[in-house]
């Protein structure tokens, strides 16, 4: 399948405008579209604690609860570390500094993922062609989950909506052993091809591999013993996984959100901002809480518009950003609460399960 194009029918401005206004805030202010302390603080803080877990758990070897306690914190921190140090540093929005972007981006290669395949499936695939069946990988999990209308629906899928919660826990586990595998020999993500990898693509690549299964698997049986450490791996990944997949879904599979088709000359009739908007939506943005530990993400409009603005700044530009899609016509997808994108999403897949 070839990539569709993007075309502005309407002649519409939406982006121009949004862009001005955007730079504008940020002029006027006088501060930097990239991190800020606070970022640099919590980045700090998240890998402490999980370095001074792993540490804790691998040669002190507490008791059992505890260390049960200790690995879900671990996985809560895994997700974390993703959402608010690589997250931003992939689209280098964590600092003004390349070097530090890097490092931030490649934390995801601590954390067992690589670095070469996210880009290519985040940053250049689903943020350019958000909730596109045969495109956009997020929506791909087929034959398990029926994602949007297009998608061929089987009759497990009348019961998507109850066992999807089971399956999101072992997104980290089917990411770093089987579809990062996947992408890197198939050359591709999807229908979409990779460019050819660097020596340093391939070098950093099988590190990360290597190195996380060094760490996170024969260290830690070595000294805990493997049924130990089994129980602690699933605990921690199952955890992660769920709260990864939880933050991503309720971005983009909602009821309210579209999944566009395209058109004559494999076309997408609006502009790629409105595409963005239409596609994307916000939850809890009113929660300072939710938005610290996810890093932004629930400002998903925020962020699908102006990736390379660190999420720091997200609730202070959303502002402008509803503002003018209210003059401009254009529904901005937002729920209040958290809950109620979670029963969203479950409605939106009960559909795809029977409609």
């Amino acid at each position: 399948m070839t990539t569709p194009k993007f075309r502005n029918a309407a002649k519409s401005n939406f982006h121009q405008e949004l862009k001005k206004r955007v730079q504008q805030y940020f002029s006027e202010n006088q501060i930097e579209q990239t991190g800020n302390f606070s970022l640099y603080f919590k980045a700090i803080l998240m890998w402490s604690l999980y370095i001074g877990l792993y540490v804790h758990l691998v040669f002190f070897t507490p008791h059992l609860a505890w260390a049960a306690f200790e690995c879900l914190i671990m996985g809560g921190l895994t997700a974390g570390i993703g959402f608010n140090v690589m997250h931003d540093g992939g689209h280098e929005s964590f600092s003004n500094s390349k070097f530090w972007n890097k490092i931030a981006a490649f934390s995801v290669n601590g954390l067992g993922a690589s670095m070469l395949m996210w880009k290519n499936k985040h940053n250049i695939i689903h943020h350019t062609y958000t909730n596109i069946d045969g495109v956009d990988d997020d929506i791909e999990i087929k034959p398990l989950l029926r994602m949007c209308p297009t998608q061929k629906k089987y009759k497990v899928h009348k019961f998507q909506h109850i066992y999807v919660w089971f399956l999101y826990s072992f997104l980290l586990i089917i990411w770093v052993f089987a579809t990062d595998y996947q992408k890197y020999f198939k050359k591709k993500i999807g229908s979409v091809p990779l460019k050819k990898f660097s020596s340093f693509d391939h070098f950093a690549f099988w590190t990360a591999k290597v190195g996380y299964y060094i760490m996170m698997i024969a260290l830690p049986i070595y000294m805990v013993g493997f049924v130990n450490w089994l129980v602690g791996f699933l605990l921690l990944s199952m955890f992660a996984g769920f709260v990864l997949s939880i933050v991503f879904q309720l971005a983009h599979t909602v009821e309210d959100t579209a999944f566009p088709v395209p058109v004559d000359n494999n076309d997408i009739e609006n502009e790629w901002a409105i595409h963005q908007v239409q596609t994307t939506a916000n939850f809890a943005t009113k929660s300072k809480l939710i938005s610290w530990l996810v890093g932004g993400l629930n400002f998903q409009i925020e962020h699908h518009l102006f990736p390379k603005i660190s999420h720091v700044h997200y609730p202070a530009i959303s502002k402008i950003i509803k503002n003018t899609c209210d003059e401009f016509d254009i529904k901005y997808i937002e729920y209040k609460r958290m809950r109620d994108a979670v029963i969203s999403h479950t409605l939106h897949l009960k559909r795809m399960g029977t409609a």
